[in-house]
This record gives structure tokens, C-alpha cells and sequence, in this order.
């Protein structure tokens, strides 16, 4: 009688991950994506087994550095997305064909023509179909034309969402089996309530009212404030706390502005511009309550850095919001003026609401770590290796 021995050698897997998008500097696009890509390297390689390693592709001018994981650098600045492009789809695959690479990683929506290597995307939402006026003609016909196509040649797809995997599988036809869901975190140690003195001398510094309620994103027409500031409009004046809208101007910004002054709001509406990352969580401690009216969000990151500061939160019940939120805070009709305005007056009177967001918040929020997304990854490369 015979007898075969099957022997498995599982060897060190070496992934590549393609993070030329984040960013070497602060600015618009230190945020966002950015941020995603920043968390998940951070603490990949503690979720992953021992004898993995990851290098990570990015642009000459990005001085960053990761513990346990290289950087590869490239030989130009890649900020541009011209020349991104350009080293996305001429210089990477000849990079990775030279590296003894056994999985690639797309951290942004597509991998080059060219990739040989069994590959992983992550897709943060499908706006550039679905708001294509955000975007210039070149990146937007560049995303339209890859993305579909790296989706289908990929072996799993990461969404950060149910909502972005849901919206795959509508929109490209993404089959469901193949999609994986790792969600962002927040940075703990950053995004916690402050100490009072602290947001007093914030708010001295800044001549911040004592009350005043929040928005921070991109100024731009998804994130519906012409539907906010209507239902502003409708409130008793004595009620209007002072609104402070953070965040840098994105595409077709002028009716945004024009509503503040066809409804006669400008002493009681506040542009401030971009808030740099590190002032965020003073500007979220300091605000009464966070406002979110988006009708569109691949998952909604300044809702959950809120919660995690304490502030109650009043969001759109669209897109991935709702997966953020769960039951804590208020979520009203993304378009519903009359909701807005009955959810903005009970902000305003109800201080036993205001306390239970609080706390709930807070719990919801700690659901979402860093941790958990590198964790997420590692199971999708798993699925494949």
C-alpha cells in the first residue's frame, strides 16, 4: 500500500501597495483619501502575520515614514495627477515586475494596464460617475475608464462602505461575493473630548460664540448647504445659533454663497475656509453641534471624528451616513427643508438630547479604529493568498 504526503511551504508574502495619493503636505488633499491610506499603513503590518512585508509606492517629494514598511520612492514629485498618471502607468509595472512582489495593492480606484500580479482595489465611492463635475475632464475620463476596468481584473475589491459596495454593485456590476468592507477609523488620541479650559481659550482666540453649531467638507453641491442654510432661514431668528462653515472650496461654489445672501444670512453665517488637520478637534469640541447634510459620501469621516469629540451629530439619512451615525444623533431627509429646520430647533431647545448624543456618540464612534481597517485589508489579501 502507497501512501502520499501532500506538503504545503508557505512562504513570506512580500505586497506592493500603490500610495502615491497620499499626501507629503497639508492642504486640500491631505484630507479625505489621504487619510485613509495614512491609517491603514500605519498599522498594516501589525495586523498582518510575522513574515509578511509591505512596500509602499510614493511620490519623490513625500518625506513620510512608516514603522515595519518600506517606502519606495519616486524619481519625480507625483502631486500632479498628470505625472501621476504618467508613473501610475508607464514606471510602476516595470517597478513591480523587478520586485518579487506576490500581491498588488490599488489604494486608489486603479492599477496599471500592465500589472502582471493578482491585485486588491480599494474604491472610496463612485462620485466621478455620479458627479463628474467635480473632477477635471482628464481624471474623470482617467477614473471612468480604469476604474470598471481594474474592478473586473481585480481578485477582491475593498469598499470603505456598505453604501460604496452597494453602489459597485449597481453601478459597474460588481459581483457582491467579491467585495470587502474595511471601514475608516479615527486617531484616538487626537479626535477625544478636550479638556474646557482648553475650547475656552480656543474660543477666545478665535472670538467663537459660546454656542454655535459646525459643518466642515468641501464647499460643493453634494454636500446640500443650500438645503441647510433654507432651513436655517425658517427659524426663529433668537434661535439661530451663530453657523460656522469650515473647508475649502471645491466645484460650483458660487450658488452655495449666493443662498447665504438671497436669505438674508450673513450675520449669522461664518465661512472660515480650509481648518488644517490639527485644528480640527478643537473646532469639533468647540462646536454645540455638527451639522452633515451631504447627499453623497463614500463614508462621511468628519461625522465620525465628531462623535468621537463629543459633539452631537445631525446628518442626511443618505449614501453611507446612516452606517456611520447608527442610532445615535438625528438623520433627517437629505432635500427635507421642513425636517431640517424641526431637527435644527430641537438642536437648539433640547439639552437632554444634546447630552445623550454626547455619550452615544462617543460609543459609536469607538466601533471605527485604524486597527480594525488594517485587520479588514489583511482578511481580503487573505481571501486571495
Amino acid at each position: 500500500m502507497f501512501f502520499v504526503f501532500s506538503v504545503v511551504i508557505i512562504l513570506a508574502v512580500h505586497i506592493a501597495l500603490n500610495a502615491h495619493l497620499l499626501s507629503g503636505k497639508p492642504g486640500y488633499r491631505s484630507a479625505g483619501i489621504h487619510g485613509y491610506i495614512d491609517g491603514l499603513l500605519r498599522h498594516l503590518p501589525a495586523a498582518a502575520p510575522d513574515d509578511w512585508r509591505f512596500t509602499a509606492f510614493v511620490g519623490g517629494a513625500n518625506t513620510r515614514t512608516y514603522e515595519s514598511l518600506t517606502l519606495r520612492r519616486a524619481s519625480f514629485d507625483t502631486e500632479s495627477p498628470t505625472r501621476r498618471i504618467v508613473w501610475e502607468q508607464t514606471i510602476q509595472p516595470f517597478s513591480l515586475a523587478s520586485g518579487g512582489f506576490d500581491l498588488y495593492h490599488a489604494l486608489a480606484f486603479a492599477s496599471p494596464l500592465a500589472l502582471l500580479l493578482p491585485s486588491v482595489v480599494t474604491v472610496y465611492d463612485l462620485s466621478f460617475v455620479h458627479y463628474p463635475e467635480r473632477l477635471t475632464t482628464m481624471r474623470r475620463l482617467y477614473l471612468r475608464w480604469l476604474t470598471p476596468l481594474t474592478v473586473q481584473r481585480a481578485r477582491r475589491v475593498i469598499a470603505i462602505s456598505q453604501s460604496t459596495a452597494r453602489d459597485l454593485t449597481a453601478t459597474l456590476g460588481t459581483p457582491a461575493d467579491k467585495i470587502d468592507i474595511a471601514t475608516p477609523g479615527y486617531d484616538a488620541d487626537v479626535f477625544r473630548p478636550l479638556p474646557a479650559d482648553a475650547i475656552i481659550a480656543f474660543r477666545r482666540s478665535n472670538k467663537l460664540p459660546e454656542r454655535f453649531w459646525l459643518f466642515i467638507g468641501t464647499i460643493e453641491p453634494r454636500k446640500n448647504l443650500v438645503t441647510l442654510f433654507e432651513a436655517y432661514a425658517r427659524i426663529d431668528p433668537s434661535k439661530r445659533l451663530p453657523l460656522i462653515i469650515g473647508g475649502g472650496s471645491g466645484w460650483d461654489t458660487a450658488p452655495i454663497f449666493a443662498a447665504v445672501e438671497r436669505l438674508n444670512l450673513s450675520q449669522f453665517v461664518q465661512f472660515v475656509g480650509f481648518i488644517p488637520t490639527e485644528a480640527l478637534s478643537l473646532w469639533y469640541n468647540a462646536a454645540e453641534v455638527f451639522l452633515y447634510p451631504s447627499v453623497f459620501e463614500g463614508f462621511g469621516l468628519p461625522v465620525l471624528e465628531a462623535m468621537a469629540c463629543g459633539t452631537p451629530v445631525i446628518v442626511s439619512d443618505a449614501s453611507s451616513l446612516p452606517e456611520v451615525v447608527g442610532s445615535t444623533g438625528i438623520r433627517v431627509p437629505s432635500h427635507d427643508t421642513e425636517a431640517w429646520r424641526v431637527a435644527l430647533n430641537r438642536a437648539f431647545d433640547d439639552d437632554q438630547w444634546r447630552r445623550l448624543a454626547h455619550e452615544h456618540g462617543m460609543k459609536q464612534a469607538a466601533k471605527f479604529t485604524w486597527q480594525e481597517t488594517a485587520r479588514q485589508t489583511v482578511r481580503s489579501y487573505q481571501k486571495i493568498l
